[in-house]
């Protein structure tokens, strides 16, 4: 009963205030499948490009053209990881880089429902999601006072329930405190990012890892790979042995 009318009532709103595009600004028109999204028009869902293989197995990014034999992306030569296997759901452009401003810089917690969409049809990252402890990558105490939430926790949450939640084995561990209130990595190079965020993490107070377990690390965007790296070599110095890495978009 209370499901029907909140149906209702999301149905009523949308006469009254039609939902609008987080990207283009256009009319969204609510779609009839369940997975429809909600605040992307189907001019600009058009252009979200999924990953799909083959792609780097770093940090998820394709690979175009001859791929035989490729296991690493120009991007991630240099960086070194200390995690196995990194899985992206989509290229950090357009409608999904919008989806990702809206929530962390106009508090759009509603572009949410989008984003757990899109890892709902992106089966190779919610492969990597089961079975595992997600970790968020954590905000400096100061930032998430200002922000009023953590996205990479917010995130995770969209991962875990796309990918079955507690019945698929999934759940949520804040196990990393970020030490350090570094500034914004944004429009730093990759030498900067990396010497910006040497030892910026560590395990969170009575955080406690087991080496059985499969850790994955959540983050909204790929981008060198540095923040990532950071989170998984506090978790391995932790004791932390078999450690993943999902983010929503690759840019």
């Amino acid at each position: 009963m209370l499901s029907t009318f909140k149906q209702m009532a999301h149905a009523f709103g949308d006469v009254v205030f039609p939902p609008v595009c987080v990207h283009c600004g256009g009319i969204v028109e609510r779609g009839k499948k369940p997975d429809a999204f909600r605040y992307v028009c189907a001019r600009c869902e058009a252009r979200i490009e999924f990953v799909a293989e083959p792609c780097c197995t770093t940090c998820g990014h394709p690979f175009y053209g001859e791929s035989a034999g490729e296991r690493v992306c120009e991007h991630c030569e240099s960086l070194a990881p200390v995690f196995n296997e990194g899985r992206t759901a989509v290229l950090f452009k357009g409608a999904a880089r919008s989806l990702v401003h809206a929530l962390k810089y106009h508090n759009a917690c509603h572009a949410l429902r989008d984003i757990e969409t899109v890892f709902k049809r992106s089966p190779r990252v919610l492969e990597l999601a089961r079975g595992a402890v997600l970790v968020p990558v954590p905000l400096h105490p100061r930032k998430e006072r200002e922000r009023g939430y953590n996205q990479g926790r917010l995130v995770a949450e969209c991962v875990a329930r796309a990918a079955g939640g507690r019945a698929a084995g999934v759940r949520i561990e804040m196990l990393l405190r970020r030490v350090s209130d570094t500034v914004s990595q944004t429009l730093l190079d990759r030498a900067t990012r990396r010497a910006n965020l040497k030892n910026a993490f560590s395990p969170a107070s009575g955080a406690r890892m087991n080496a059985g377990l499969k850790y994955v690390i959540v983050d909204d965007v790929f981008t060198t790979g540095s923040t990532l790296n950071s989170c998984a070599a506090a978790l391995r110095r932790a004791g932390c042995v078999n450690i993943d890495v999902i983010t929503f978009g690759h840019g």
